[in-house]
């Protein structure tokens, strides 16, 4: 009977926390897929069926916020601002598709980043990233201004793009740090571009960037798969002792008895 009681218990301490991880994976999947879907009705121009999409998105959004706890705080601001932002670009009468494709990319790359924790579809765009930051600089060397300027807003509107997801997965203080500078060269363009010194910035810039993108490529183990290795070996560990002892107690007392039988 005890021993039914322990397996029960094994089963429930164990598979219960890991069913509810998989649930909340589920529901975080089933959001990533519909934001793809939304991405490649505005790429084509079906801005009807993106609205009715994002309707569907925003709907499923709320209520799995409202049961579980899928999002943080912060992710769940961070996802809804750029669903907010989506719609306005759809409702928008004056909006370009080039806007409606770039906001619609936003909340695709923000929601994979909540669902992603190894390699986010972000980390994609590490090569247009670094050649614009290459390009950008060859041309201040060169003195290029308009190849300099074309690069520059190529840069920025990158960085737009992935912007909410590295705030979904980095620190809020590293986010902040780069997006002033990133600000800094958008507002002193001219001084940038005539001044050494403030070239250097940019490649500073450059740099720190891809630390971002090398940082994410670290193969990192899921922590909750961690929680789900600790908890069982611990789990178990203290099952097999107590069944350990439980065989050397009745061990002994078989021992006890014959020594009896002897006497």
């Amino acid at each position: 009977m005890v021993k039914k009681i322990l397996i029960l218990f094994v089963a429930f301490y164990v598979f219960i926390p890991y069913a509810n991880i998989a649930d909340a994976s589920s529901d975080l999947q089933k959001l990533d897929a519909k934001t793809d879907e939304i991405l490649q009705m505005v790429k084509v121009q079906r801005y009807d069926l993106a609205l009715k999409l994002l309707d569907s998105f925003s709907a499923n959004f709320l209520d799995v916020t409202a049961s579980e706890n899928v999002f943080t705080n912060d992710e769940f601001r961070i996802v809804y601002s750029a669903y907010e932002e989506l719609m306005q670009k759809m409702k928008d009468p004056d909006a370009e598709h080039n806007e409606k494709v770039n906001s619609a990319t936003k909340l695709r790359l923000v929601v994979d980043a909540v669902h992603t924790d190894s390699q986010p579809l972000w980390t994609n765009m590490e090569e247009q990233m670094m050649g614009a930051f290459q390009d950008a600089i060859r041309a201040a060397g060169e003195h290029d201004e308009a190849m300099f300027e074309s690069e520059l807003d190529r840069l920025l509107e990158q960085y737009d793009l992935i912007y909410a997801s590295l705030q979904v997965d980095f620190h809020p203080e590293t986010v902040q740090m780069l997006d002033s500078k990133f600000y800094y060269i958008d507002q002193y363009r001219p001084q940038v571009y005539l001044n050494g010194v403030e070239q250097q910035e940019l490649a500073v810039l450059k740099y720190e960037m891809q630390s971002l993108f090398d940082e994410m490529e670290e193969d990192e183990a899921d922590p909750s798969l961690w929680w789900v290795i600790i908890s069982t070996g611990s789990v178990i560990i203290t099952t097999l002792s107590y069944v350990g002892w439980k065989k050397y107690r009745g061990s002994k007392e078989g021992l006890k008895y014959k020594n009896k039988q002897k006497d």
